[in-house]
């Protein structure tokens, strides 16, 4: 038996090929840098669409941001599971979706902090447009304002939209009906028929 102590220690030359761990780390490192630099061009590509989206659901910008990091940050963490194997456009808006549902079950009330009140015209230009849109958008129920953004900002099939939200296609289509009634009955006709 060889006492481990006074045992020689092995020394690789520098011509040697690698063993099968050096071999394995190698591999290991170029999968990861692989893996890491389709998450960039997914962040690049995606990273607009997301803080839209989340901006149209919370209506504050700051906040759409962290809302998207929020959503990058987890797809970061699972990011090894899926990148190869998930359909990445709508899993990032389930998982931003699913951080805007979170985000507002904390918040006890929404406020909108603005540099100037907006002031009331007959005419309404751009801004006021957005803005009426916006608050009009905001009265309703979240699962709500979230079919409609996907729906028709997104421009989402039904049944991406029920994949989404964990919901069926029916439950899509009437919620989304009710919705858009209650906007033309908080809008008017005038202004849905402008």
């Amino acid at each position: 038996m060889t006492n481990l102590r006074t045992a020689a220690p092995v020394v690789l030359s520098e011509d040697a090929p690698p063993g099968p761990v050096a071999r394995w780390g190698i591999a290991h490192r170029r999968e990861r840098a692989a893996r890491d630099e389709e998450f960039t061009a997914f962040v690049a590509s995606a990273a607009p669409r997301l803080r839209r989206t989340a901006y149209l659901m919370c209506r504050d910008w700051h906040l759409a941001q962290d809302l998207t990091q929020i959503t990058l940050t987890k797809m970061y963490a699972s990011w090894g599971r899926i990148w190869r194997t998930a359909n990445l456009e709508a899993y990032s808006r389930r998982v931003l979706i699913n951080a805007v549902f979170d985000q507002k079950k904390r918040r006890s009330h929404s406020e909108i902090a603005l540099a100037q009140l907006p002031e009331v015209s007959g005419q309404m230009p751009s801004t006021d447009l957005h803005v009426t849109l916006m608050n009009a958008l905001a009265t309703l129920p979240l699962r709500d304002q979230a079919i409609v953004v996907l729906r028709h900002w997104e421009d989402q099939s039904v049944d991406s939209v029920a994949e989404i939200l964990d919901v069926s296609a029916s439950v899509v289509k009437m919620r989304s009906a009710r919705a858009l009634s209650r906007l033309r009955a908080l809008l008017g006709e005038d202004f849905t028929n402008s």
